[in-house]
């Protein structure tokens, strides 16, 4: 294959319609006779309502109807007409099911009216009693005697098993210490909030516009709990504005604007507010403990892994935090421990890179510790312990360019000259830190499916149902296409974000890229062979004879690979042979057997600069290098985009995002961009690197391609903390790293 497109740095094909405002997200699709809903939602997190009196909001002309569980009825009553491809076990949360609260915020009753402002004004004339029970139990930390083993979590998750002998060689380690990290939980906060238009068609068909990760999800959960066919139903999911996990499970605006279309057989639109987008899944709020032990020259002898981890009442919702540990590096004995602790919020939900977001974070800020502890470079720590087998499967690496990472990342940042001594590096009253951490996340691949369309006029739409949240999924399958086809990009068409296209996965865990995009490419590779048959019925004598081997597909035509000016365009093919398209459906599906005996990820390598006001512990991040072993490049500039992205998010884990909870409401009361703290312009250094390091993989999939949404953000968290304890000398052990925490922690320098 040749690389006119895949590998070039690209735009965003549909970059000209976001920024002048033609494409539609799910609250901006327009239909006559349309009715506005607005979630009316509970003030307490634990009991029940006693009472709910409508009359005041349904007296007022132009509401339609106000929805409660006192008179909606006939739905679906097992859990599984509930459940969706990213549930986790347990009962899912039914809207309006029953009296009981479960969660504050919890939606209780849907306002229909002929306007929004109407519908909205109408909201908060609904007069809702309640009994509370009580205690309200939020906070883990509190409740760490009520840790559970969840067993099989999510997908059949299960925590690795120990091996080795921890408590032996932990006692037995030259160098050896044990400590702890938190984070509470965390909001997604995408500039799209969500919201659902549902078209109501004759004879209960319906066309429903929702911000969705996974379109093909969202029909399975509207048809599973309201009993209809799926050819009754169209989710249509064009543009996303940002989503990172959140549009993952269908949310509650999906079931109650479909509930109020189906009872008043008319369209109905939904969307939630600001706050109410805190009414769902998060980040869960994660205690972390670790114990190391090494020998004097840095092996690591013994590590152990704990993780008490937040989840709701109902679900038990499970991330993969302690297995990262023992799959970054060599140790022969590592124990894990996994628990769950139920609280009165609603359950947690994948957030950009589940699991090892949290659990990285913890594994590189204790190796940091270690490497002061050892008086070793702490990249020269981990090059020690380095790995090429994964030890939790006890299976190699497919590919593993980290040492190459290590390498370039450290030449760019100039680690060389690193001083590494805590508070050694200064300006006046700024002191300046380096710090570093390494980065893990799966190469993932899943069945998918996609569709080729080539016209007379010689045009090429090629469509799967997957979505794309920003990530630049519409410009990547474009180049495939065009690549694999021989045509210019201006004549490919991708179409995306529909349940009526072929069926695709949801778009998350980095998979999309990998798994439509070998979709994309086997589906045109088929429109060639069909080219090549078509070509012999020709009267195009020069080319309708010669062997496959001389031929190439290049601009749209067939042409003599030694003589190009020898050549048929697609479109005379199908007009000489009397046809009017040509099409193909294919489904890329893993090898299974070539990738049972490997382990499959990314890597990463993060350097950063940070500088802290030395009196009033403010930290700013002001230098960031990123080296990513992400397997094939399709497009250099989307990819940046999408590393750059990950980097901002670090910063925000790792100095501003908290979602901060009341432990006596169960309610989290930052629940606004005001108070919820996401990075601004002021916020993110001018020096921001990205390197992607050459890595070939087969293994992976034939085109080599690892997916970058999630590796991005990785790494740097734990970077950052590393750099402030070089800055500073205080090891801060709670995200996030606010300047209270700076100003008042103990002063520990190792």
């Amino acid at each position: 294959m040749s690389n006119k497109y895949i590998g070039q740095a690209t735009r965003r094909v549909d970059g000209r319609a976001k920024v002048t405002g033609q494409a539609k997200y799910a609250a901006e699709f327009q239909t006559e006779d349309l009715a506005y809903g607005v979630v009316v939602s509970s003030t307490i997190a634990k009991g029940k309502i006693t009472a709910i009196d409508t009359s005041e909001a349904l007296v007022l002309e132009g509401v339609i109807q106000v929805f409660t569980h006192n008179n909606v009825s006939g739905l679906a009553w097992f859990d599984k007409s509930y459940k969706d491809q990213d549930s986790p076990p347990g009962s899912p949360f039914r809207p309006l099911n029953g009296p009981e609260i479960k969660f504050s915020q919890q939606p209780i009753a849907l306002v229909v009216a002929e306007t929004f402002e109407l519908a909205s004004y109408a909201a908060t004339l609904v007069k809702v009693d309640y009994e509370t029970e009580g205690p309200v139990e939020v906070e883990i930390r509190d409740h760490l005697d009520k840790a559970f083993d969840p067993g099989k979590g999510k997908q059949g998750y299960k925590k690795p098993k120990n091996r080795g002998n921890f408590a032996k060689e932990f006692a037995k380690s030259d160098v050896r210490f044990e400590t702890s990290y938190y984070h509470g939980a965390e909001h997604h906060n995408p500039m799209e909030m969500h919201a659902s238009t549902v078209i109501y068609e004759a004879d209960d068909h319906l066309t429903i516009y929702d911000k969705t990760q996974g379109v093909f999800n969202s029909q399975n959960y509207v048809t599973g709990i309201f009993g209809l066919s799926k050819k009754r139903v169209r989710i249509v999911s064009p543009f996303v504005g940002g989503a990172f996990g959140s549009g993952l499970r269908p949310q509650y605006q999906l079931f109650m604007a479909t509930l109020a279309a189906l009872e008043l057989k008319r369209s109905v639109r939904v969307t939630l507010t600001r706050q109410q987008m805190f009414s769902f899944g998060h980040r869960p709020a994660t205690l972390q403990k670790l114990s190391l032990g090494a020998s004097q020259d840095g092996t690591l002898q013994a590590l152990n892994h704990a993780a008490y981890s937040e989840t709701s009442r109902f679900e038990n919702y499970t991330e993969t935090i302690v297995d990262w540990s023992g799959a970054m590096y060599k140790c022969d004995n590592v124990s894990y421990d996994y628990k769950l602790i139920a609280g009165d919020l609603y359950t947690p939900l994948d957030m950009r890179a589940p699991g090892a977001a949290t659990g990285v974070y913890a594994i590189e800020c204790a190796m940091d510790e270690l490497a002061y502890k050892l008086r070793m470079d702490p990249v020269e720590l981990r090059l020690k312990n380095y790995t090429e087998e994964d030890a939790n499967q006890g299976k190699p690496y497919s590919s593993k360019e980290l040492k190459a990472c290590f390498q370039q990342g450290a030449e760019k940042f100039g680690w060389s000259k690193r001083n590494p001594e805590p508070r050694s590096l200064r300006e006046g009253k700024t002191l300046i830190g380096w710090g570093m951490a390494t980065g893990m996340w799966d190469a993932m691949f899943v069945p998918s499916r996609a569709k080729a369309f080539l016209s007379a006029d010689g045009k090429l739409t090629v469509s799967s149902g997957t979505s794309d949240i920003g990530t630049g999924t519409y410009t990547i399958m474009t180049q495939i296409a065009a690549e694999t086809l021989g045509m210019p990009m201006e004549q490919v068409t991708f179409k995306l974000g529909d349940s009526s296209l072929p069926l695709a996965y949801l778009e998350g865990g980095s998979a999309t890229a990998a798994s439509v995009g070998n979709a994309v490419r086997i589906t045109c590779e088929n429109i060639r062979e069909k080219l090549l048959k078509l070509l012999s019925r020709t009267s195009y004598a020069p080319l309708a004879d010669r062997p496959q081997e001389d031929l190439e597909f290049a601009d749209g035509k067939i042409r003599l690979k030694a003589d190009p000016e020898i050549c048929i365009s697609y479109s005379d093919i199908l007009k000489q042979a009397g046809e009017n398209y040509l099409e193909d459906t294919s489904t890329a599906l893993p090898n299974m057997l070539k990738q049972m005996d490997y382990a499959r990820n990314t890597h990463s390598a993060v350097f950063v600069e940070v500088r802290v006001d030395e009196d009033f512990g403010t930290v700013r991040v002001s230098r960031m290098v990123s080296a990513i072993a992400g397997g094939k490049i399709l497009n250099p500039k989307t990819a940046r985009s999408q590393i750059l992205g990950g980097m901002v998010w670090g910063i925000s884990k790792a100095l501003e995002e908290e979602s901060q909870v009341d432990s006596n409401f169960g309610r989290f009361m930052n629940h606004n961009y005001a108070e919820y703290h996401i990075p601004v312009n002021a916020d993110i250094p001018a020096e921001m690197e990205v390197i992607f390091v050459e890595e070939n993989d087969d293994v992976v999939n034939p085109m080599g391609i690892k997916g970058l949404g999630e590796i991005g953000v990785v790494g740097v968290t734990p970077a950052i903390v590393n750099a402030i304890f070089h800055a500073t000398g205080k090891r801060i052990h709670e995200l996030p790293v606010t300047l209270d925490k700076i100003i008042m922690e103990d002063l520990v320098v190792e």
